[in-house]
């Protein structure tokens, strides 16, 4: 069954409102919302030829002009075959670091054959907005700009500056992540919006939000074991493949040291108040009070959801080697793919691989690249730890808060690895079986419109307006 636009709006109002604390509706700025991200997931801003990511920046762009902005206000800068958009609101105290508000405006490639709708033509229906971007993140972008412009309209005027800061190559690259954060490095913090924080039931009703205050560092090892090789009816015992094999089975079986830090040890504290199954919330209490409690530390490391959080992380993930079925192996090769916990570096891990290995014809390389950076975690701010409760408690009602710390990676980590406070805190709430983001059939409520116009203006209201 599909729904008219109004009727889909006027739902999602009535789904919520036994859930959330509805302030004042803002009917300019959710139908913004909406036809901005219809507008946006059907612009194709993929990697590669055809790639539309300046298209989309430039229909933020007008958006903004229309609402009072001035061409000196807006820049949207072309790098390789994508490109990134800085626009500014001027703040009435210039001696102010600027707020910025963090988003990307790329997306993962969607094969439209595999789709049961085409990925880059927007579909409303039965409550959602379907499309490749409608999770991640095109939908949350245009919320975030459609409540700038709301906050505007209304006669709002910031102290300190806004400035709305929209990557182009987040998905892959980041190289318009890294140019942004550099040109941002003296902003007081950043909300990044990327993707949803909050957390349905299946009915429907908010169970939590989370903000996101460190992420571990994505790396990749290369492991290489040579050999002169030979004829295989001659078999010798420094074998490459049989080599490799030893060191990947303990790399394997290795647990790097458990670790808390102030945004983790916050995540446990919360997550033991609502985790439903004693047994999990059991041990993450005895984790935080000693998390080297071996039992603690076997129930969370069996599990899927909490295993990353615990400490560093690193798998083989690809392999390859030999060169003839009937030849001693010349070279066999490993990936090891490792999500490091903030606060080390990238030759350390290396350095207590090589050991666990236990190899010494193992040859380890970082093969990483410049797409990622070690980050600290951001400090858990009071004034931001205030304003993102009192955001959540107008959109959404009394929903309980957790910081948490990402095994992923977000444009965050480049403002994060400059010194600038950065912060995952999108207004949107998604279920569990909804998310689909990077997969088939992506989308998001539109349930989340209403509030999440409330929750932003909020937001920025108390951070950038004191």
């Amino acid at each position: 069954m599909r729904f008219s636009i109004p009727v889909l709006l006027s739902l999602g109002a009535s789904l919520l409102a036994s859930s959330t604390a509805q302030a004042k509706g803002h009917p300019e700025a959710e139908a913004q919302v909406l036809d901005l991200s219809k507008r946006a997931i059907a612009l194709r801003s993929v990697q590669g030829p055809g790639n539309k990511t300046g298209e989309v920046a430039a229909l933020f762009r007008d958006a903004l002009l229309k609402a009072g902005w001035t061409a000196s206000d807006i820049e949207i800068v072309p790098l390789g075959d994508t490109a990134y958009l800085i626009a500014t609101w001027k703040g009435s105290d210039p001696g102010l670091k600027p707020l910025v508000i963090s988003a990307h405006m790329d997306v993962v490639e969607a094969k439209p054959e595999d789709w049961e709708r085409d990925p880059f033509t927007p579909v409303v229906e039965n409550g959602y907005l379907f499309g490749r971007g409608a999770s991640d993140t095109k939908f949350e972008a245009a919320l975030a700009l459609s409540s700038v412009i709301e906050l505007r309209r209304e006669g709002f005027r910031p102290k300190r500056s806004i400035v709305i800061a929209y990557s182009g190559d987040e998905e892959t690259t980041m190289d318009t992540s890294k140019v942004i954060a550099e040109r941002l490095k003296g902003a007081e913090l950043v909300l990044n919006v990327d993707g949803s924080s909050g957390t349905l039931s299946e009915a429907g009703k908010p169970l939590y939000w989370s903000w996101q205050g460190a992420e571990k560092t994505y790396v990749d090892y290369k492991v290489e074991v040579t050999n002169p090789g030979g004829h295989s009816s001659a078999p010798r015992p420094d074998n490459a493949i049989v080599q490799l094999a030893q060191a990947m089975e303990r790399i394997g079986a290795y647990r790097f040291k458990p670790e808390l830090n102030d945004v983790t040890r916050q995540y446990w504290t919360g997550a033991t108040k609502i985790e439903p199954d004693p047994k999990l919330a059991a041990a993450m209490k005895a984790f935080v009070a000693n998390p080297n409690d071996p039992a603690a530390l076997q129930v969370l490391r069996a599990n899927p959801a909490t295993v990353g959080r615990v400490s560093t992380t690193c798998v083989p993930t690809m392999i390859s080697g030999g060169h003839a079925q009937n030849a001693l192996p010349q070279s066999a090769t490993a990936n090891i793919n490792c999500r490091i916990f903030p606060g080390h570096t990238r030759p350390e891990i290396m350095a207590e691989l090589e050991k666990v290995a236990a190899m010494p014809a193992a040859k380890f390389t970082d093969v990483t690249g410049d797409d990622s950076v070690e980050a600290p975690a951001s400090p858990v701010r009071p004034d931001f730890v205030a304003a993102v409760g009192k955001a959540v408690k107008a959109a959404w009602g009394p929903v309980p808060i957790i910081p948490s710390q990402s095994s992923g990676a977000s444009d965050s980590m480049w403002y994060r690895a400059l010194g600038v406070p950065s912060y995952g805190a999108s207004a949107s709430m998604i279920r569990d079986s909804d998310e689909f983001a990077h997969g088939l059939n992506e989308r998001i409520g539109l349930l989340n419109i209403a509030p999440g116009v409330v929750y932003y203006t909020t937001l920025l209201t108390d951070l950038a307006g004191k």
